[in-house]
């Protein structure tokens, strides 16, 4: 079969339509995917993130743990804390009041009867806590001698008596002497029983080196 041949005109024609049909469908994509893009906007690609199983973004989950984590430790800190505080607090208050309690317990007077064996215990606990010799034996025996155990007991006769100054009390001691060796704490009278037996001995251990050395008048 004698075969035709095209002009060479219309041969270029139909590779220019082909060609033009291949460059306009790839256009045609091009601007398509560009519609796509431009259909969805930058800040919302921007903001999607992968989400965890919670429904909370994945990289931002651990990080809230963590969050409650250091908020829960400071509390459970400061709550012990405060426990050890108030237990101090109650320990102290506790040694307080037992120390005041043996305050008042060593403070509390002891009771003394009124007599002459209790006038003679009661001196000798205040010599003892002046730190004045003396014992009971030594203060009943100068008593004894001097006033027969009568508190209010005057010496009217002697050169004391006549210098105006008699002697007086248990132990019969002059005013001036009282005045002299007087023990803080005990009474302010000359004639009471228990201010006259710790003035005395007091004056005897200063002069005779304890009420127990005294013999005969002093």
């Amino acid at each position: 079969m004698p075969r035709i041949s095209l002009p060479r005109t219309t041969r270029t024609h139909k590779i220019a339509a082909a060609v033009l049909v291949t460059v306009g469908a790839s256009t045609a994509l091009a601007a398509t995917a560009e519609t796509s893009s431009a259909q969805i906007p930058a800040h919302a690609a921007a903001s999607v993130k992968p989400v965890s199983v919670n429904g909370l973004p994945a990289k931002d989950a651990p990080k809230k743990d963590t969050a409650k984590k250091a908020a829960a430790k400071p509390a459970k800190k400061d709550d012990k804390a405060a426990k050890a505080k108030a237990a101090k607090a109650a320990k102290a208050k506790a040694a307080a009041l037992k120390k005041s309690a043996a305050k008042h317990k060593a403070a509390a007077p002891r009771t003394y009867k009124n007599n002459l064996d209790g006038w003679i215990k009661e001196s000798l606990a205040i010599m003892k806590a002046k730190h004045i010799p003396g014992t009971y034996e030594g203060l009943h025996r100068n008593i004894m001698r001097e006033s027969s155990g009568n508190p209010n007991a005057v010496n009217n006769w002697d050169i004391n008596a006549q210098n105006g100054v008699p002697s007086k009390g248990l132990l019969q001691v002059i005013q001036p002497t009282f005045d002299i060796y007087h023990v803080a704490g005990t009474a302010d009278s000359l004639t009471d029983p228990v201010a006259n037996l710790t003035a005395a001995a007091n004056y005897a251990a200063h002069r005779y080196g304890s009420i127990d050395n005294v013999n005969s008048a002093y």
